[in-house]
């Protein structure tokens, strides 16, 4: 097993200022440790890197197909996207489609992730609407759960309703965890939350990657969306739409909160689970992209887009560099 260095440092001048603890676990198709930094049995929320397992009982109910929903709002169910223009009008159209509008949604508002839906809000003097929430997208499919089954959508949110309770199932069944054992809290976007090991985090992108390579159906039609519409999973500047358009699909990513990511090596069926011990998300992405190249999934000499998530600049109040943040092996 690969022990792994995936810490990242904050420098001013030629000294370190801060260092971020990351712990991680990545594992293979068959769910054995093949490499780990720190604690990979670190217990945490997964938050946002659910989404993928969250949608699957929509899925899997064939309620999806009978309001005609296809890849776009698979994407954006599964992503935690910008609130750009593009985002917010497909997610108003889900809920339109099952007769529902901004106000079924529970998730606050709050301003657009990406700069470009920021500069639209302040272009226009719009204010950022709950369908400006990263979550909107996984919300409409939870919402579209619940109307396709018949269930009343009032409190759809909570963990005693039948959508959540499929969700945890969903999340107990991937990750081989049982769902007594799964803690469960209060997400950012107001539904469940799950807490787990890394490791099982990493069991179930492995697995999906895994089963999708297999073509079995809903991890396959999960997948392929994620592969092929990169814009609505994240946005125009946003993390993990880079990483699939750089991979050109072959590495799926999934941020979450609180310096959280999961991401599958699609060919090779490896899962990847890391935490940011002090939840910065300013470690987060180099110590993703650390990783994808220590299994060779990214190169060493990065593109551009990616150059400038793994090595930032640090600046003062005048915009001059005065130290940048990386990984600790650069």
């Amino acid at each position: 097993m690969d022990q792994l260095s995936l810490d990242v440092v904050v420098t001013r001048g030629a000294l370190i200022e801060s260092r971020h603890r990351v712990h991680a676990a990545v594992v293979n198709s068959a769910g054995e440790l093949i490499g780990s930094s720190y604690d990979p049995g670190l217990v945490t929320h997964w938050r946002s890197c659910a989404k993928p397992f969250q949608v699957m009982p929509l899925l899997e109910s064939r309620g999806f197909d009978a309001i005609g929903w296809g890849d776009d709002q698979i994407a954006l169910a599964c992503g935690s996207h910008g609130g750009e223009p593009e985002h917010v009008a497909l997610a108003d159209a889900m809920l339109s489609s099952i007769g529902m509008e901004e106000g079924d949604l529970v998730c606050g508002p709050h301003d657009p992730l990406s700069t470009r839906g920021q500069r639209v809000l302040r272009e226009t003097g719009e204010r950022a609407t709950r369908l400006h929430n990263n979550c909107s997208g996984k919300h409409a499919a939870m919402l579209a759960r619940a109307h396709t089954a018949g269930w009343s959508p009032n409190g759809y949110e909570r963990d005693d309703h039948p959508v959540q309770r499929e969700c945890l199932d969903e999340v107990a069944r991937w990750t081989n965890v049982p769902a007594a054992t799964i803690t469960r809290a209060v997400d950012g976007c107001g539904v469940v939350v799950f807490a787990l090991p890394l490791q099982p985090m990493a069991v179930a992108f492995a697995r999906l990657a895994d089963e999708a390579r297999r073509s079995h159906e809903i991890p396959s039609r999960i997948v392929h969306a994620m592969q092929t519409r990169p814009f609505l999973v994240g946005g125009s500047d946003r993390f993990d739409s880079a990483i699939i358009e750089a991979t050109e699909g072959r590495v799926i990513a999934k941020i979450g909160a609180e310096g959280v990511h999961s991401v599958a090596i699609i060919d090779e069926g490896i899962g990847i689970a890391l935490k940011v011990e002090d939840g910065a998300q300013r470690a987060q992405f180099p110590a993703v992209i650390s990783v994808l190249q220590h299994f060779g999934a990214l190169p060493r000499d990065l593109p551009p887009r990616l150059a400038e998530f793994s090595r930032r600049p640090l600046r003062n109040t005048r915009g001059e560099i005065v130290g940048e943040v990386r990984s600790l092996v650069q």
